[in-house]
């Protein structure tokens, strides 16, 4: 059970038995949002109405997640809905989570601004509604919400004025460590990103293996390598095609080619593959079911791996149909469109014959590693060349013509092996930083909540009670505390409700001003 549910079910359990499940420390006492605050709920203000924008101005416009923008003073029926006391707590009445606003600002009707009855208890309400889990008291199931009446019943631990001032001290310490420890932390994935295209852009560059060339100089060159694969290419044309003319590979497109080792080559990928062809395009509705042949689709196909989630099957007869799109084991893939257009993987060998929808299908030779391949589209250079990093596309759609002919630098075949070995090893690197950071951001998330627990079970700071034990003097107790500021702090009033009634105080009113001057 998480921290905040066990915490949850403690300071919620029925009055009647809440000193059994969950006795408060001594000189502290019940509450409720409702007695300790005075809240209300904010309303709907069109960012632009009838007569101008009012999408400018020095007051921030909170919804449900924040700020939403900065607008000018608006009025309704007369009326300004303008926080001006020392500040509230707003909280978000669809997935309610509690953050403080201070000055001047406006809210919206997805918000309810609890403000309490003495500044003293601004910060230690704030933190223990972000410490319990208010899910419980959301209702509705078209749009749920967390309603004013739900909101006030819900209880509070309050503790002694000098204690709660330490425990806010001691939380606003720690939380900000931890905030602190996000904020590093969500920037390691973008670190990641960019080690990954390193990797790639320096594998697909020849920097990855200078080393190994340097140790290797007695290997077959690309140049020899691209004869033998035009001479497999023929072989493969003539089985596939026994009674049609062969058909040359298209020419590279040379423009600006970057300076690679000399022992490579820059070439294309239709002179290393026995064919280039495109996934089923047509619709599918009705040809799943539920076992059958394995039918990929750009879902199935991640940056550098195979994504068997959401693998759909086809009937045996159909794969029949789907000669040229049968996969085998081997091939080099692409995502041709869709919102993951360009990513690449190597369809696993050994798994059981499938067919595509919607892939570009690359047949490598036997001179061509088909993961060296994969990573080359991969990379930064790849992408760029194939025409995936233009400015300003959303979503590119990746011409199968592009895979034919565009650069391609090709390595000894010894050398892609090597290539590949690297690269999987320093990207299993990587994947094992990932893990960590995810196991670290859980860790911290977690901490969070753990912190506030402690902090309303008394057991954060001393309390009050115990330290003016230990001194022997008289301290104020909770019940003292909400006894005293109840009388010195009446309640309002909710505003809006009744124009007759006194102003909020944390409400200011002005009288509608004449069109001429809005």
């Amino acid at each position: 059970m998480s921290v905040r549910s066990k915490l949850s079910r403690e300071v919620e359990a029925p009055v009647e038995s809440e000193r059994d499940v969950c006795k408060l420390p001594e000189g502290w006492a019940w509450s409720t949002v409702g007695e300790a605050t005075i809240n209300f709920d904010g309303r709907r203000i069109p960012l632009k109405s009838a007569d101008r924008d009012i999408r400018s101005g020095p007051y921030p416009y909170y919804g449900a997640s924040g700020i939403i923008d900065d607008i000018d003073d608006y009025l309704f029926d007369g009326e300004f809905l303008l926080i001006a006391e020392d500040g509230a707590n707003l909280l978000s009445r669809s997935t309610p989570i509690a953050f403080r606003a201070t000055g001047k600002f406006w809210v919206n009707n997805h918000v309810h601004v609890v403000q309490p009855i003495s500044v003293a208890l601004l910060g230690f309400i704030e933190h223990y509604l972000n410490s319990i889990d208010l899910s419980f008291h959301v209702t509705g199931s078209a749009q749920p919400k967390l309603t004013q009446a739900a909101l006030n019943q819900i209880r509070v631990p309050i503790a002694p004025l000098a204690e709660q001032h330490r425990i806010a001290g001691k939380l606003e310490l720690l939380l900000a460590k931890v905030s602190s420890s996000q904020q590093r932390l969500s920037r390691v994935p973008g670190l990641l990103k960019r080690f990954r295209q390193s990797v790639l852009a320096a594998a697909c560059s020849g920097k990855l293996t200078a080393d190994w060339r340097e140790e290797n100089e007695d290997v077959e060159t690309a140049i020899e390598l691209l004869d033998r694969l035009q001479a497999e290419r023929r072989k493969s044309w003539s089985i596939s095609h026994p009674n049609r003319k062969y058909q040359e590979p298209d020419k590279l497109e040379d423009d600006d080619l970057e300076a690679i080792p000399e022992s490579w080559l820059w070439t294309n990928f239709d002179h290393c593959a026995s064919e280039i062809t495109v996934g089923h395009v047509g619709p599918m509705k009705d040809r799943y079911v539920d076992s059958g042949v394995a039918f990929l689709r750009s879902q199935n196909v991640r940056p550098l791996r195979f994504d068997p989630l959401g693998l759909v099957r086809i009937p045996k007869d159909f794969q029949a149909e789907l000669t040229k799109s049968r996969l085998v084991g081997g091939e080099i893939l692409v995502v041709r469109s869709g919102a993951n257009t360009g990513d690449c993987c190597v369809f696993p060998r050994g798994m059981e014959a499938a067919n595509c929808a919607d892939l570009v299908i690359t047949r490598p030779l036997t001179g061509l590693c088909a993961e060296y391949g994969a990573m080359y589209v991969a990379s930064p250079i790849g992408q760029a060349a194939i025409g995936l990093r233009q400015t300003g596309i959303a979503q590119p759609h990746f011409n199968i013509g592009a895979m034919r002919v565009k650069p391609f630098p090709l390595p000894p075949l010894s050398e892609q092996q090597e290539i590949v070995r690297r690269v999987e090893k320093l990207l299993a690197f990587a994947d094992q930083i990932e893990a960590r950071l995810k196991q670290a951001q859980s860790h911290v998330d977690r901490l969070t909540q753990s912190l506030l627990a402690k902090a309303f079970r008394g057991e954060l700071v001393s309390t009050e009670h115990t330290l003016a034990t230990a001194a022997g003097r008289d301290y104020e107790s909770a019940t003292e505390l909400l006894a005293r500021i109840q009388l010195q702090n009446p309640r309002s009033p909710s505003p809006g409700r009744d124009k007759s009634s006194k102003t909020s105080p944390v409400v200011e009113k002005s009288k509608r001003l004449p069109a001429s001057k809005k």
